[in-house]
């Protein structure tokens, strides 16, 4: 089972609260000490510490882990990256409702979302903004007519049936991994992004369940902008890796 980390950083939030506010009003009335009112002044100890945690994760930036190769080249699996949570705006905590607008995603970020089918966090890239058509014909991107242009990328793929490739989508270029002869997914695709949605779609072209599967991810879902890899750390076997640190393109 999937922990609501958010939902338990704010959980311990308002249970520490309680207990610091407990501890300056309620307690000294009463006079006398014990261990529960002991036990309460520890628990309100924690309240700053946890607040500043809670205003920084949700508001500023998070860190998460690629737990999938869905985003090869861009991103490996055990890569740390931090995800900006105040590029496209401010949202309340645990229900995501934007409260402060700062601006929207752009066709060729790489974006941390809630998918319409599950409940945990996804990354992938955006390719289709609201209104959009979007066709992929032979692992060739087509956005509202105008066709991607590819060119070999100086990274080797590891199997010889896939070519890694810089993709220039609509201006923003960025490498992708696709095979030399197109999968299921990338053979013949077309869709219209619904106005508040957006079209995401992994840089590992045939070994990614995107939009491509299960449509288009709503404005309300978004959680963030990927802007940095900063370590590699595969499984507790291996050791750490500062070689990918970089922005994300």
């Amino acid at each position: 089972m999937d922990i609501d980390f958010p939902l338990v950083l704010l959980l311990l939030v308002t249970i520490s609260a309680s207990a610091m506010l407990i501890n300056k009003v309620i307690l000294p009335k009463q006079g006398g000490s014990s261990i529960i009112s002991s036990f309460i002044k520890w628990v309100g100890s924690f309240f700053p510490v946890l607040l500043c945690v809670f205003i920084l994760r949700s508001f500023i930036f998070e860190p998460f882990q690629i737990p999938s190769g869905s985003m090869i080249p861009t991103l490996k699996i055990g890569d740390y990256i931090l995800v900006n949570k105040f590029s496209y705006g401010l949202r309340f905590p645990v229900l995501g409702f934007k409260f402060f607008d700062v601006g929207s995603p752009q066709r060729g970020d790489v974006m941390v979302f809630i998918p319409p089918h599950d409940d945990r966090y996804f990354i992938k890239r955006v390719v289709g903004l609201p209104g959009d058509k979007i066709h992929i014909l032979n692992n060739i991107v087509h956005v509202n007519g105008e066709i991607a242009t590819y060119t070999p990328h100086f990274e080797l793929p590891e199997n010889s049936s896939y070519a890694v490739e810089e993709e220039n989508l609509n201006g923003v270029l960025h490498p992708i991994q696709r095979k030399k002869l197109a999968g299921r997914l990338g053979k013949n695709f077309s869709a219209q992004v619904p106005q508040g949605y957006y079209f995401m779609i992994g840089d590992n072209r045939d070994n990614s369940s995107d939009s491509r599967v299960w449509g288009a991810v709503p404005e309300e879902n978004i959680v963030g902008k990927a802007i940095l890899t900063w370590m590699h750390w595969k499984s507790l076997n291996s050791i750490p890796s500062f070689s990918r640190v970089g922005e994300i393109k």
